[in-house]
């Protein structure tokens, strides 16, 4: 906490930071951002568990770069892992999403009159409306297609861009201008909040995974209830958990479909078993990121509607990242 006059040099910097910041989410380059400061901080957290007597040698400078080849290596064999997962009998994707549609179908005795009119009446139905649902957004199909392709070729760059800055840390850096200093400062400040944020999250979805795998895959063949694609549902539910708020609406979407399959009645105790759940994990995500950024549940609900509404998904994903930072660099001058 300070009251002393900002420089020129940091009302420049939070000015840059701030454009660069907008700038991530007006040109789609959030996949790169998190890609990197991802790299970055697991280099850096790793390379502070190195002996003493490598500081400041040739040798840290080496055990840095074996560090973030391996960090990059794994992390990049991770994305490809979890694609070929959901790309294999035992994850496929676009079956899960057939099954789904097929216990839609078998399940309209079931459902109350008002659902039932607004679904297909029957196959024949479905995979016309698909047809012309192809047809007509075709071009917004081939645009996602290519849209994928150029996030993950964001993501690789973002994760080779990462190494080599955590890569230059170690070298002994020489005088640096004002205000050369004061981005590296928004950047480290930027880079904390990133991983205050995200390995809570990520602490935040393991546990929800947990939770959700003791249900589908212990709880229920307990009754004789055995779900299919119970895998792929687990690994939707962790993946999907990263994202705040929307992730546990596609898992759980997911999931009370899939339940369908077994009973109406399996469907009704998923249903009340995940809000059950997601009730006590809001009040965990709140406790923990609430605590990890100094940062009130409201708090949080309000950025991410704001970065909502002017971003989008993307805006969700940064809100609280970007909250972090920002209030960090308030908390800093003594501000709030």
């Amino acid at each position: 906490m300070t009251d002393r006059k900002a420089s020129l040099a940091e009302v420049a910097s939070w000015c840059l930071a701030a454009a660069s910041l907008a700038l991530v989410l007006g040109l789609h380059l959030l996949p790169a951002l998190l890609a990197g400061l991802l790299v970055y901080e697991l280099v850096h957290v790793i390379a502070q568990l190195l002996p003493r007597r490598v500081s400041g040698s040739r040798a840290r400078v080496a055990a840095v770069a074996v560090i973030a080849t391996l960090v990059v290596g794994v992390l990049a064999a991770a994305i490809i892992g979890a694609a070929a997962f959901l790309r294999s009998d035992a994850g496929n994707l676009m079956a899960l999403l057939r099954k789904m549609a097929e216990i839609v179908e078998s399940t309209r005795g079931a459902l109350p009159e008002w659902m039932v009119e607004s679904l297909p009446s029957g196959a024949d139905e479905l995979r016309e409306a698909l047809s012309y649902w192809l047809r007509e957004h075709a071009p917004e199909l081939r645009l996602a297609g290519a849209e994928a392709g150029r996030a993950f070729a964001h993501v690789l760059v973002g994760l080779v861009i990462g190494a080599v800055i955590a890569l230059r840390e170690a070298v002994a850096a020489s005088t640096r201008r004002p205000l050369a200093a004061a981005l590296i400062e928004r950047a480290a400040r930027l880079g904390e909040s990133f991983r205050r944020v995200v390995f809570a999250q990520v602490r935040i979805s393991a546990l929800n995974t947990v939770f959700t795998a003791l249900y589908l895959a212990a709880a229920l063949p307990l009754f004789g209830v055995h779900l299919p694609f119970t895998k792929t549902l687990i690994a939707i539910t962790f993946v999907a958990g990263l994202l705040p708020v929307i992730g546990n609406l596609i898992s759980n979407t997911a999931i009370v479909v899939v339940s369908f399959a077994a009973s109406p009645s399996v469907a009704v105790a998923s249903l009340a078993y995940l809000v059950v759940i997601h009730k006590f994990e809001y009040l965990l995500n709140a406790r923990i990121v609430g605590s990890q950024i100094r940062a009130r549940a409201w708090e949080l609900l309000l950025v991410m509607l704001v970065m909502e509404a002017a971003f989008g998904l993307a805006g969700v994903i940064a809100a609280p990242i970007y909250y972090a930072y920002l209030k960090q660099e308030l908390v800093d001058r003594g501000l709030v």
